[in-house]
């Protein structure tokens, strides 16, 4: 049976793996602030600052934790008997915005500390010869979601299952999302099949889904009516402005990330895997809702 290092097992995605893969792999749990010693056939890097959208978070947090870890991390890992080495990044490490859809070519230009310090993490792993027998994956996933998720998805699942309108009607955007089926099954392909070469890879579902629509989802789901408002753009950044000086749901930052549209490519590791994703951006959203609907009762 293949072992298994694991850094953030308790985090939603380090959990998540574990219950789906715990009678497949043995897993071996690094716990914070130890000495890793890594005697695995795999390490799995999971570990992160996550994108505070309420900005509390110290600026250093994020370069102590996303960078200097991941270093520490992959540097035991090179002189380790370990095989293949496996971290999330983030798209956020390329960009904030798009303009265009997002591929592994695209020139990196985070603007947050969040995605510079997830960058500085992916060049040190580049800059690295990898040593014969070796395979290192850097993932860099869009908005991972599923049962046991927090987040913006829970946000909106909460207004439209109060009955609340959605006020942001007038935005209309794109988003590409990442079902944590999705990426547990790419990750396993990474782990089994040695002939996927080392890389940088996008990873979303194959279908993009605006806010709107993933309203209109939850309604569905929550047997509520999809309240949609159109309220003037103009209106409501000035709310989110005022959100980011007084204790408010909406800010900026948040405004922007239920707003926007960011398509993200998944053509690269699809075409090193060979193999269909199983869940569709619908159903994967479905399972995740759900969960939140039975947690509910």
């Amino acid at each position: 049976m293949i072992s298994i290092g694991i850094t953030g097992a308790t985090g939603f995605v380090g959990k998540s793996i574990l219950e789906n893969n715990k009678e497949h792999y043995r897993f071996f749990c690094y716990k914070k602030n130890e000495s890793f010693v890594i005697k695995e056939d795999v390490v799995l890097h999971l570990a992160g600052k996550a994108h505070d959208l309420k900005n509390v978070t110290a600026h250093n947090e994020y370069y102590a934790v996303n960078t200097d870890l991941t270093k520490t991390i992959f540097d035991n890992f090179l002189s380790s008997e370990a095989k293949v080495f496996i971290t999330l990044s983030s798209v956020k490490a390329v960009a904030d915005e798009l303009d265009e859809e997002l591929t592994e070519s695209y020139n990196p230009n985070p603007i947050t500390h969040y995605g510079k310090s997830k960058l500085l993490a992916e060049q040190y792993i580049l800059s690295k010869p990898i040593p014969e027998g070796k395979r290192v994956y850097i993932l860099r996933p869009c908005m991972i979601h599923g049962p046991g998720n927090k987040g913006n998805l829970n946000l909106l699942y909460e207004i439209v299952k109060k009955g609340l309108p959605w006020p942001l009607g007038a935005f209309e955007n794109k988003r590409s999302f990442c079902s944590v089926d999705n990426l547990i099954f790419i990750i396993n392909e990474l782990i089994k099949n040695d002939q996927i070469p080392s890389g940088v890879y996008n990873i979303a579902d194959d279908e993009s889904i605006s806010t709107n629509e993933l309203i209109g989802i939850i309604a569905n789901v929550s047997n509520k009516p999809a309240l949609i408002f159109s309220i003037p753009k103009s209106l409501i950044r000035v709310v989110a402005k005022i959100g980011d000086f007084i204790k408010f749901p909406l800010n900026k930052e948040r405004l922007k990330k239920l707003t926007e549209t960011y398509l993200v490519s998944n053509q690269k590791i699809k075409s090193v895997i060979k193999k269909p994703l199983p869940l569709t951006s619908k159903e994967g959203l479905l399972k995740t809702l759900n969960s939140f609907n039975n947690n509910a009762k």
